[in-house]
């Protein structure tokens, strides 16, 4: 499914947030030091931020997954361990979605593929060492579209 299929899914059955200003993702990506790519930027134009899988009720919120708005993406080595050295993990990987358990999916902006950034599991336990940390989708919207067909499971672990 395209990003359009995707981000209508998001505002249908989901929560999301209103939608980033281009000045805010302008902001963004000035602050940080890397651009969004085409599907970060598609959805945080369209929410910045939303959670998946939440049944919201009056007294208690637990989203399956909760895509970070942008003036709450860290370096993951900051988020996770409250370190900002690169004995803490490396500079380019960005918490940008919180999941159940304190763990989160991380961005690696180190790198690009088809000019999309790939995404990783934040495994807290294993952080920062890549083999707990691996790759989990070859991009935002691969990972997204994984995430809206999970019933809000962590689809990427083995069964």
């Amino acid at each position: 499914m395209e990003m359009d299929g995707l981000l209508a899914e998001v505002s249908r059955l989901h929560h999301p947030n209103p939608p980033a200003t281009p000045e805010q993702i302008a902001t963004f990506e000035r602050n940080v030091g890397w651009p969004l790519d085409a599907d970060l930027r598609a959805f945080y134009l369209h929410c910045d931020g939303a959670d998946l899988f939440d049944p919201r009720t009056p007294t208690s919120r637990d989203p399956a997954f909760s895509f970070l708005p942008l003036s709450r993406i860290r370096r993951a080595r900051v988020v996770m361990a409250q370190d900002d050295s690169d004995r803490s993990g490396p500079a380019s990987w960005y918490s940008l979605c919180e999941v159940r358990d304190s763990n989160y999916i991380l961005l690696d902006v180190s790198v690009q593929k088809d000019g999309r950034y790939p995404m990783r599991d934040g495994y807290r336990e294993g952080f920062p060492d890549p083999e707990y940390c691996p790759q989990i989708a070859a991009s935002f919207g691969e990972f997204l579209a994984g995430a809206l067909r999970s019933e809000g499971r962590w689809f990427w672990l083995q069964p």
